[in-house]
């Protein structure tokens, strides 16, 4: 129909990998878990739990979850968003970075010594999966059961991508049956999540309302650039950033 499209190229990148790392980390030290414990106070716990559950005195092994360090990270998706989170995620002492997508890109990989796998091999071997991928007929509901039950069992899976990458059945069953550890997740289908959806009873899925562009300066700078491609396409000019259809 002759309507020219503006669009908003690399303004999120660092956004969206920064809350792809506190997303990972919430997930795998039990955050959200370990505060909603902290709030509700040792008296209430005792009362519900005969005294043996809860914040009480300090106990081994409780709200313990799983390091970084010397752990192998699996990236589904080295574009931008994929290379700043493993540029992130590198000074936490990770061991090995694993990365799968259309193609071995070894310019960008060899920041990090990340090795080009099948996403099977990558399933298998990450202590931790980011998924940072475009959506696309190839990559729709690819992290489904077949790849949730390659995972080992403390591992624990995150998606910053598209809600769609993900068979969110799948996910359940393997967070609920204990074949992987924990998931963090900023994208979901549908968005909103209805909040009798399953993934939201469970303590082991943190699940995040898509912020991952939510700063200030990210989104006033989308701001910033959509306005200039619209002054611009009034004024039957190129815009800044335009899609060429």
């Amino acid at each position: 129909r002759g309507i020219r499209v503006g669009y908003t190229p690399d303004v999120l990148t660092d956004a969206t990998a920064e809350l792809s790392v506190a997303l990972l980390l919430s997930a795998c030290r039990r955050l959200p878990e370990a505060a909603k414990q902290g709030k509700r106070g040792v008296p209430e716990l005792r009362l519900h739990t005969g005294g043996c559950g809860g914040w009480t005195t300090w106990k081994p092994l409780w709200m313990c979850g799983y390091g970084l360090s010397d752990s192998t990270v699996g990236i589904i998706g080295l574009g931008r968003i994929g290379q700043a989170i493993a540029r992130r995620l590198k000074p936490f002492g990770v061991k090995k970075f694993l990365y799968t997508g259309s193609g071995p890109k070894p310019e960008c990989a060899a920041e990090f010594g990340a090795e080009f796998v099948p996403l099977t091999r990558l399933a298998e071997e990450s202590d931790f999966v980011v998924v940072s991928c475009a959506l696309t007929p190839a990559t729709q509901g690819m992290c489904n059961k077949d790849f949730f039950s390659r995972m080992k069992k403390t591992s624990v899976f995150v998606n910053t991508s598209r809600g769609a990458v993900v068979n969110q059945e799948d996910l359940y069953d393997a967070l609920a049956q204990g074949q992987i550890a924990a998931a963090g997740l900023d994208v979901t289908t549908p968005e909103p999540l209805p909040t009798d959806h399953p993934l939201l009873s469970l303590k082991n899925c943190v699940i995040l309302p898509h912020i991952g562009s939510a700063t200030y300066a990210t989104r006033n700078t989308m701001a910033v650039l959509a306005a200039n491609n619209l002054l611009a396409g009034l004024r039957g000019e190129p815009m800044p950033h335009e899609l060429k259809l």
